[in-house]
């Protein structure tokens, strides 16, 4: 054996002997249990992969070699979601052409995904930009049509004046872009909808169904908001015309004393309203602020009467005034509210400024005075229609036809992919039509229907389209009849573990979610909700603890620390910095531990030594810790384990412990434990199985290790007994976490019992 761990060689050479084979490829008929692990494909950016991808990944390939050492048939598949804004922008950015930048990018990321040794099933990969791929995305579109659920209106939407783009809700964070920051403006523009609102309910309840964590089901719940209440309609005085209200409070109706309609509401321009441009003024000027801007609990309250208009009270039959106001959104309940000043501190707010009587009441039967008023008990909910046209280049067309005569017709499934066409301005443009309205000879067509003479609709789908079915395409990626045979999608589906970033908890898995629903329920997948599990990981951030970015130049590339530290180092530290869940801060110079680890495992050689009980007890905890915390994704705690039962090791081990100590070192490392068993002629690892323990042996051996910061209890680990100090304090100060941010002045170590940690400033 060489002296040193020759990193280039080794990982090379296990690189191209796994692709080679085609080791990790899944089976589709396999009598093995499935186990279907997935992480969100990346969009290719021209900044290649960030360390942020090596934790997503090398977690769920570190549960997908242990699965598989298991016995388990692992599906554990890449691709691309290369449509969007990311791409274009970039191709925007440098001058080249976004096909050009997918393929550039793609090829970069997949060279540097092989460079970590991720056991992904190359063979399934998917391209959401492949005519052969979004052509399956056209069609479900077309079911969606088909079935009402897709459909085109005017609307006000969020347009980004600097991305030259329109954004549904989910893409607005405080009122700004979510993807450049710039402050986004209300427009009023014909867009296609998805009717996601129909699928509110059954979105909301069904998180009882599923192991997600906390978070995520918080963020969709909050999303999708329900709230119960009564729908109640007030008359227009003098006229035959009336505005129907959801409140939650039927029961304060006897002391509304004014109405409020959003600036968005159609009454208004139905009205004989005595101040006309005065209100039309307040209305332009509400539609370029933001929903979030408006329903602020702190912004001031404005409005203007509707003079010469009056609203009847139903309760009591009082006429009462009506008003024009931007905290009154038009996209929630129906874009009107009855104003009761009493009970509603925003309502009390407004009344205070314009003078409006504050009644108090007896409160009434809220079921009651619904029945007497003749109103409706409703489900309300704050998740609006998905806006899901697009005005720019780098996008699925939406196939769709629109004829003078037919209106809109879908195009013909045999006729599909509509492809892209290729252009070289690809430019948006400011008056926000899409690039491809330039294109004549794309855009005249023939309808499908009459055969006469229709153009082509020249917006394109967002982002989110090719995401959200993309996991059923692994299951049969090159079908061409179907998006994937039913046969194959009952073997593979759902998807039992699904891991990504935390910001996608909302927004994508919403909009999966409701894409499988409905493909559930027209009878093309077996499941009515697509992911059993979701877990997400932790930012890394740079050092000094403030979010990688590179206008802020502290990124840090994976291909340099390949390069110097091997990829199975990189592995390792990634999983050893902290908690899976929790923000960890980068350190390029503390990876030197995990590298001085795997050098000493290299050094490691097996004896004839029998193995001494204390050994033999460590290894059963190691074999069990180390299984346990790879299913509950506690990655630095399982190295950790591994670190401890090194030490125990280096003093004399027998073949058959160190043919399991590779074994469980195998997820993290799998380069190194590969060659190492080869070199000692042990079976090999990947297709080996994974260690049992001996629930007899563990007994005893372990203590229960109280970790405190200046004298405070901030957790406990357990230590197998007899840990030495230093890695006892490792331990201690990964739990210890944000606690030590300070700066650790010194630490105290009570074998069995105590750590204790002072940091400056006490």
């Amino acid at each position: 054996m060489a002296e040193k761990y020759d990193h280039k060689s080794i990982e090379k050479k296990w690189q191209e002997r796994w692709e080679e084979s085609g080791a990790f490829g899944a089976d589709d008929s396999s009598i093995k249990p499935k186990q279907y692990l997935l992480v969100e494909f990346p969009f290719p950016s021209g900044d290649g992969l960030h360390t942020g991808h090596v934790r997503s990944y090398t977690a769920m390939d570190i549960v997908a070699r242990k699965r598989r050492a298991q016995g388990q048939n692992v599906l554990y598949p890449i691709g691309w979601d290369a449509f969007g804004l990311p791409t274009e922008n970039y191709a925007l950015k440098t001058g080249k052409h976004p096909k050009a930048v997918t393929e550039e990018n793609t090829n970069n990321f997949r060279r540097q995904l092989k460079s970590l040794g991720l056991s992904f099933d190359w063979s399934r990969e998917v391209n959401t930009t492949d005519p052969k791929y979004y052509k399956w995305t056209q069609w479900i579109f077309l079911q969606l049509f088909k079935k009402g659920l897709a459909y085109k209106t005017k609307t006000l939407i969020n347009w980004c004046p600097r991305d030259k783009i329109g954004l549904a809700n989910e893409e607005v964070v405080d009122g700004a872009c979510e993807r450049c920051g710039t402050l986004v403006e209300k427009r009023e523009k014909e867009q296609w909808m998805l009717a996601i609102t129909k699928y509110a309910q059954r979105l909301y309840d069904d998180l009882e169904t599923v192991d997600y964590i906390e978070a995520a089901k918080a963020g969709q719940r909050n999303w999708i908001g329900p709230s119960e209440g009564a729908e109640i309609t007030f008359k227009i005085s003098r006229s035959n015309l009336d505005v129907k209200v959801f409140t939650t409070r039927p029961d304060t109706l006897f002391g509304a004393t004014y109405m409020v309609l959003a600036p968005e509401h159609p009454l208004i321009a139905q009205l004989s309203i005595e101040n006309k441009a005065e209100v039309e003024s307040y209305v332009q000027a509400a539609k370029k602020k933001s929903d979030i801007e408006r329903g602020a609990l702190d912004k001031e309250k404005t409005g203007v009467e509707l003079q010469g208009v009056k609203a009847i009270n139903p309760a009591n039959k009082e006429e009462i005034p009506l008003y024009v106001a931007d905290y009154v959104l038009g996209g929630y309940g129906t874009g009107a509210i009855m104003a009761v000043p009493a009970h509603d501190e925003r309502d009390r707010e407004f009344a205070e400024k314009y003078n409006l009587p504050i009644r108090e009441i007896e409160l009434e039967d809220p079921k009651e005075i619904t029945k007497k008023v003749v109103g409706t008990w409703v489900t309300n909910f704050k998740l609006r229609d998905w806006v899901f046209s697009r005005q720019r280049y780098w996008g699925e067309p939406i196939p769709m036809i629109n004829c003078a005569k037919c209106g809109w017709v879908p195009v013909p499934e045999d006729q599909l992919p509509v492809e892209l066409p290729q252009i070289e301005k690809y430019q948006p443009t400011d008056t926000g039509e899409s690039p491809l309205a330039t294109i004549a000879e794309w855009v005249n067509t023939t309808c499908p229907q009459c055969k006469g003479p229709a153009k082509r609709e020249t917006d394109v789908m967002p982002n989110w389209a090719g995401s959200s079915w993309y996991y059923l395409r692994y299951a049969d990626p090159r079908n061409d009849t179907a998006f994937a045979a039913q046969d194959k999608l009952k073997y593979w589906t759902p998807v039992d573990w699904y891991n990504g970033g935390m910001e996608h908890t909302t927004l994508h898995l919403l909009y999966s979610r409701f894409w499988h629903k409905f493909l559930f329920d027209i009878g093309m997948v077996p499941t009515s909700e697509p992911y059993l599990k979701r877990t997400s990981h932790g930012l890394i951030l740079a050092e000094g603890g403030e979010k990688m970015s590179k206008s802020k130049g502290n990124t840090v590339s994976p291909d340099e620390l390949v390069e110097r530290f091997g990829a199975d180092t990189l592995r390792l530290y990634e999983m050893f910095i902290g908690p899976f869940d929790q923000p960890v801060v980068w350190s390029t110079q503390s990876m030197t531990g995990s590298q001085r680890f795997l050098e000493r495992v290299w050094k490691l050689e097996p004896t004839d030594a029998p193995l001494s009980p204390k050994l033999e007890t460590l290894l059963n905890q190691t074999i069990k810790k180390v299984g346990e915390d790879i299913e509950n994704l506690k990655m630095n705690t399982a190295v950790s384990a591994l670190m401890i039962l090194l030490n125990e090791m280096e003093a004399g081990v027998s073949r058959d412990a160190y043919k399991i100590f590779l074994q469980l070192l195998a997820p993290f490392a799998p380069h190194m434990a590969n060659e190492l068993a080869e070199q000692a002629e042990l079976d090999p690892i990947d297709w080996g199985t994974w260690p049992s323990f001996d629930a007899s042996k563990l007994a005893g051996a372990t203590s229960t290790v109280v970790v405190q910061v200046n004298g405070k209890v901030r957790g406990k680990i357990e230590l197998a007994v007899g840990t030495p100090e230093g890695e006892a304090l490792a331990a201690a100060r990964i739990t210890a976490g944000k606690w030590l941010e300070l700066g650790e002045k010194k630490a105290v170590y009570i074998p069995g019992k105590i750590v204790n940690f002072v940091v400056r400033g006490a």
